[in-house]
């Protein structure tokens, strides 16, 4: 599995930026998450997809301090697009978090 992280159109990753905010241990076990989804794709261990509607796919993973969530879509069967990433505090996602995915699928999709 290749993974790409979204980014704007002037080139800046929210991803990327969510991540380098996170303590050293919670930006290891996102590559590790990284790491494990590129060698072993949705046979990963230790880590949950999730189909939130349609073309939107969730990732759910923990780290010794908080539990994360990634939205993502699939551009091909082996090419996965991560749209957007938070920590998850409460029981349901908020609906903030997957609008804000929804809108970065849309502008993904539309560039493919």
């Amino acid at each position: 599995m290749k993974i790409f992280f979204y980014e704007t159109a002037a080139g800046n990753s929210p991803i990327k930026r969510f991540i380098d905010g996170l303590p050293k241990a919670d930006q290891a076990r996102f590559f590790e998450v990284v790491d494990e989804v590129e060698d072993y794709g949705f046979s990963a261990v230790r880590i949950i997809f999730k189909p939130i509607e349609r073309k939107l796919w969730e990732i759910k993973f923990s780290s010794a301090t908080s539990g994360y969530r990634i939205f993502y879509c699939l551009l091909k069967k082996e090419t996965m697009v991560w749209l957007h990433a938070f920590s998850k505090k409460t029981q349901k996602t908020p609906l903030r978090e997957i609008e804000v995915a929804r809108k970065r699928m849309k502008e993904v999709l539309s560039r493919v």
